[in-house]
């Protein structure tokens, strides 16, 4: 950490009293504040939960807002006659400290923690699968500090970033027991729903909006459909062993593997992947990477096969009940030295796995000619969802209103 950055991290104390004077100020019950990944992204649950309130927000009568740290994106949403501000603008700031209610997918810095005084706190999270999250990651150092020196240098993130959220939402009882655990937070604050992210997916009536660069590769995919071509899209997990992808992969073999069998190899990497500059290198045929910080869900209903790891991405297409490839190069060195899972793999995930390129190209070709996990996978998709309808959004939203206390119409 340079000395410009821990001159910033450490100097969030000096915000303090500004959270404090946050409880003072009267907040307003049908404003509700949306924000996404450190305030740096328009995605996940929060997105979709924002475009369902803006576009049903004449019957909930609230006034959904949009709070960034990127200004194109606020201008983005603005242009469409979304209502979105900069947080650190007047107006963002004024907002901040007036909703009563924020629904974020990390933690309330989405939006902007230091005048969050006061509003209610619902955590959409970001996913529902086999990896320990939050206080049951034990390699999680800001939860579980190992030493006097680490419990003061995350003190600031324990402080803002992490602080806990009054709700949350699960989808499935099973789920709602693990969330309540790993948030520290009482059973009857996790809140029993769909993600807002899946209603998209499996069929609501939620209008999207795109960023310029998915905008570009909807339409490179829709040309690719257009030719038959199949899609076969690769979202791994983040993790340090991932590094070890350019190793085992030989390119030049996998894309004539993909040209053979009219195969579109379409990569969405997360947006901390250390592989980012690795693909941004590569030029291949039937090889496409989309912009890490793009969002998932405009792409994953267009898939006809997922190559995953350990993501929770996994969970999320089950719903769509097609093809998977569990490509685990580095399952020894992720189970062992990363993070542990809630249940085993092969369970929670009972599909074809690969744990080298050659097995890869084998549950590919296998996928294409027919799907053998779906008893197992109805199972385990069971467990995950208690419900399979698109009814996520809805249910949330009348759960919003009474924690912030309107009556539903």
């Amino acid at each position: 950490m340079n000395i410009i950055n821990w001159l910033k991290y450490w100097g969030q104390l000096l915000l303090l009293p500004v959270y404090w004077i946050s409880f003072l100020v009267p907040r307003d019950r049908k404003i509700w504040l949306f924000g996404s990944t450190f305030g740096r992204r328009f995605a996940d649950n929060p997105k979709y939960l924002y475009l369902y309130v803006s576009q049903h927000k004449k019957e909930l009568g609230v006034r959904p807002v949009w709070i960034s740290h990127d200004k194109s994106i606020v201008s983005m949403l603005s242009k469409k006659g979304y209502e979105a501000y900069y947080y650190h603008s007047f107006r963002g700031i004024c907002m901040a400290l007036r909703g009563k209610i924020y629904i974020f997918d990390n933690y309330s810095k989405d939006i902007n923690f230091w005048q969050s005084g006061g509003a209610v706190k619902l955590n959409l999270w970001h996913g529902v699968g086999n990896k320990r999250i939050n206080y049951d990651n034990i390699h999680d150092k800001v939860r579980h500090p190992a030493s006097l020196w680490e419990r003061w240098k995350y003190f600031p993130r324990r402080l803002s970033d992490e602080k806990p959220s009054h709700y949350i939402l699960a989808t499935s009882p099973m789920m709602c027991r693990i969330f309540a655990k790993a948030f520290h937070v009482p059973k009857r604050h996790v809140l029993e729903a769909g993600y807002p992210r899946n209603d998209y997916i499996i069929g609501s009536d939620i209008k999207n909006i795109y960023m310029p660069s998915e905008r570009k590769a909807l339409g490179m995919l829709k040309r690719w459909k257009a030719v038959g071509a199949g899609i076969v899209l690769y979202m791994p997990t983040f993790r340090d062993s991932e590094t070890m992808f350019a190793g085992i992969m030989d390119l030049n073999v996998f894309n004539a593997f993909l040209e053979k069998n009219n195969l579109l190899f379409l990569v969405k990497l997360h947006p901390k992947s250390k592989l980012k500059d690795t693909f941004a290198k590569f030029s291949y045929s039937n090889i496409s990477c989309l912009d890490a910080d793009a969002d998932p869900y405009v792409f994953l209903g267009k898939a006809d096969i997922l190559v995953t790891d350990y993501s929770s991405v996994y969970s999320d297409f089950m719903l769509l009940d097609r093809p998977v490839v569990s490509f685990q190069y580095d399952y020894k060195e992720y189970s062992g030295q990363t993070r542990e899972g809630y249940f085993d793999f092969s369970i929670y995930m009972p599909e074809t796995r690969a744990y080298d390129m050659e097995g890869l190209m084998a549950g590919i070709e296998g996928a294409l000619h027919g799907d053998t996990a779906k008893e197992a996978r109805a199972v385990s998709r069971g467990r995950m969802f208690s419900s399979l309808a698109a009814d996520g959004c809805e249910k949330i939203c009348k759960k919003c209103l009474k924690l912030v206390g309107l009556a539903h119409t």
